[in-house]
């Protein structure tokens, strides 16, 4: 079976005409809420949580049993610039140590029982210098978006996209910039680390990258200023909203990939929750533009699916209490 080509006209109809939330599921779930045995709203955002999740997977008493975390990795031609404290090489250096199991995120999926898979984009093949021409082809976007698209498991009951690609945070900044406006340096933070040198640098690059692309659609933004791993993201969140698969969105570079899919449809992130607000400075202001609020704060700037992976157990926790707790009639105990 021949699988369709991922280009941006396909993706918009797709996400055009993918359902929403079953409505028939997420109230027979607000009943089930009503009837546990807790006082009204006593388990705070955690019920919401249930009833989103119970909506999006159209089962009003849902538990997660195949979450899927996916990383994609890609190289970004602007790192010639200076804008990162780590050389290119490390990008497939990470991907080994992804495959070997050795990074933080493998033990974080492990630790929530999630299948992660990791995914390296033409690694020996970087993205153009955004500076100097944008950053990917038509052909080169429809590829990345191609294969977070097919990399999505359509029977995973959740999912995680991470990245890895040195020069990212970057891609993202400029990706920010290009679609909420203000100043360079309002969007360009440490990366990796960077001195304040470094970060006036890099927000230098990212001004000038913007002023001379100006894309004005979501995904020419992504075509100007993404990277291969940052498009890939974007192709699989979309994938996860068509086929109804809850998301959970990392931290900034990944939250940059759904903006770009916000900006082409309202409603393309409705299925996606922040899983954590990251030190990445512009992280807490870009989750604003996409209207999320983060399930966990803790400080992380790892990137590569972490902080949502580390999400991944408390909406689990969320599910098993909207789900295994008794209501009221089944406990014999007295109603307020």
């Amino acid at each position: 079976m021949t699988e369709t080509t991922i280009t941006p006209a396909v993706l918009r109809d797709k996400l055009s005409a993918a359902k929403g939330p079953d409505a028939v599921a997420r109230s027979a779930a607000e009943e089930r809420n009503a009837a546990l045995t807790k006082p009204p709203g006593a388990l705070g955002r955690l019920e919401e949580l249930a009833l989103w999740y119970a909506a999006w997977r159209g089962d009003a008493r849902p538990r997660i049993e195949a979450p899927q975390v996916v990383v994609f990795a890609g190289n970004h031609g602007v790192t010639a610039r200076g804008i990162s404290a780590f050389p290119p090489e490390v990008t497939v250096q990470m991907v080994a140590n992804f495959q070997a199991g050795g990074a933080a995120v493998n033990q974080l999926a492990r630790a929530a029982g999630a299948r992660m898979e990791v995914v390296a984009l033409e690694l020996d093949r970087p993205t153009a210098d955004f500076c100097e021409a944008p950053a990917m082809s038509d052909e080169d976007l429809a590829a990345a978006l191609t294969a977070g698209w097919n990399a999505v498991d359509p029977q995973a009951d959740l999912l995680v996209t991470g990245e890895m690609g040195i020069g990212n945070t970057t891609s993202a900044a400029a990706i920010a910039l290009a679609l909420y406006g203000g100043e360079a340096a309002d969007w360009a933070g440490r990366g990796t680390g960077l001195d304040d040198e470094g970060v006036s640098r890099k927000a230098q690059v990212v001004a000038e990258a913007v002023a001379l692309h100006a894309p004005e659609t979501g995904f020419d933004t992504l075509r100007c200023l993404g990277g291969r791993e940052v498009a890939a993201m974007a192709g699989a969140i979309a994938r996860a909203r068509c086929e109804g698969i809850p998301v959970i969105l990392d931290g900034f570079i990944c939250c940059a990939a759904a903006a770009c899919l916000q900006a082409e449809s309202a409603g393309a992130l409705d299925h996606a929750i922040a899983g954590h607000g990251s030190a990445e400075q512009a992280h807490e202001a870009l989750l604003g533009k996409l209207g999320k609020v983060p399930l966990l704060n803790l400080g992380l700037r790892l990137g590569e699916a972490s902080g949502a992976a580390l999400a991944i157990p408390l909406l689990k926790a969320a599910l098993e209490c909207h789900s295994g707790m008794a209501t009221f009639a089944e406990a014999g105990v007295s109603g307020g």
